[in-house]
């Protein structure tokens, strides 16, 4: 997968666990406000769609970060740019902490989430240096440090806050995942190099919605980006209003949520560590979106009737495996389909469009919630979840006749 006259770099033993490391505390500062949302909304006296901006705004900001950062990773490489976006990423974790107001924390969000819109670089940097029958498994490596934040970025939010002291009570898991942040930056110098050897020049720089406008025209990647928009739209429209929704419904606290959390980011990581890279291998990667997205629209509709709540935290963590099990397909099919030397633009592009899925998803979640009932979000994601999968398995079929010509 390395790009003509580019051979694969040797790495570093520690290379890969340290890129698996960014991923888990880019998860981190995305997972670590999610119990907290609704004590922001009690400690800044915010009413429910100022607290679904705030989670939505996370994903703007990676919307714009995962459209500038692939693009920009190929021509300066992958190394410099991994190392500003994470410490950007701990400046406005930090910064989050003293927020004095909704307003404020809603613009740190969005900074925060512009530099944790690297994770298009990550997976590009895992192709350069993959070889092609190991870059699946990797890719589901991903998946799981992805899994492995959700447990650690909701626990450690939910474990350590103390919503009885306002908004004083938030610091320290923001404190904590902001240091974080800095130590993966050092660790980045020690243990990362650069991964590409023969880099673009200026005179190929392109619109950061160029790689988008060619996705619409392949038969491949157009209902690729497809499932991930709709499977991520439904997602986020969930997780917004999650809290509010296990707090009104079953009397959750702030640390329980926080180890509910935690269960669907195990869950998430099991699915893509042990068994989604075996599933690719038997039946593809397009069948594997489609089982794994009707798995989470079924347990969708089981948790919306579910009158207990450990009932319906079984049927949100199947429908995180659901979910979790199609994100490393979907990385497969688009690392595939890309040109060698445009990955990080392609698979940014892909993150772009699942990262902006997520502004409008919880936007949505939220005006379900108040408008309608606590449960809507739950039925809109089931519902998306069916043509989502429909999209995986319609890229597949397309990839498979393409390699057939």
């Amino acid at each position: 997968m390395s790009p003509p006259g580019n051979p694969q770099p040797t790495t570093q033993p520690a290379t890969l666990p340290m890129l698996l490391l960014m991923v888990v505390l880019n998860v981190i500062g995305f997972g670590v406000v999610i119990p907290l949302l609704p004590y922001f909304a009690n400690a800044f006296d915010a009413p429910p769609w100022q607290v679904a901006l705030m989670f939505a705004t996370y994903s703007a900001g990676q919307f714009a970060g995962e459209l500038l950062w692939g693009p920009v990773s190929d021509h300066v490489g992958r190394r410099p740019v991994l190392l500003i976006t994470t410490l950007g990423m701990a400046v406005f974790t930090l910064a989050l902490a003293f927020a004095p107001g909704i307003g404020i924390a809603i613009l740190l969000r969005l900074g925060a989430g512009f530099f944790a819109g690297n994770m298009s670089v990550i997976q590009s940097y895992i192709v350069d240096v993959s070889p092609p029958e190991r870059l699946a498994a990797r890719l589901g490596y991903i998946g799981s440090a992805f899994g492995i934040g959700f447990v650690v970025g909701p626990a450690v939010g939910g474990l350590m806050a103390h919503p009885e002291m306002g908004s004083l009570g938030f610091r320290p898991p923001l404190i904590l995942a902001a240091a974080l942040a800095a130590l993966a930056a050092v660790g980045m110098l020690a243990f990362v190099r650069e991964s590409r050897s023969g880099l673009r020049t200026a005179g190929q720089r392109r619109s950061p919605f160029a790689a988008l406008g060619e996705a619409l025209g392949d038969p491949v990647l157009a209902p690729t980006f497809a499932a991930i928009v709709l499977s991520f739209f439904a997602f986020s429209g969930l997780w917004a209003v999650l809290g509010l929704w296990g707090d009104a419904k079953f009397g959750w606290s702030a640390r329980e949520f926080g180890l509910v959390m935690a269960a669907t980011g195990l869950a998430a990581a099991v699915t893509q560590g042990l068994l989604t890279a075996t599933l690719m291998r038997w039946i593809g990667a397009g069948p594997t979106i489609a089982v794994s997205l009707v798995l989470a629209g079924l347990a969708f509709a089981f948790m919306g009737l579910s009158p207990w709540g450990w009932l319906a935290i079984i049927f949100l963590n199947l429908a995180m495996m659901g979910h979790a099990g199609a994100q490393p397909a979907c990385s497969a099919l688009v690392s595939r389909s890309a040109s060698a030397d445009r990955q990080g633009e392609t698979l940014g592009a892909a993150s772009a469009v699942g990262s902006l899925a997520r502004v409008f998803g919880p936007i949505a979640g939220g005006a379900l919630y108040s408008g309608i009932r606590p449960d809507a979000p739950i039925v809109l994601a089931g519902l998306a979840m069916l043509p989502a999968a429909w999209m995986g398995w319609k890229a597949g079929r397309a990839y498979l006749a393409r390699t057939l010509q």
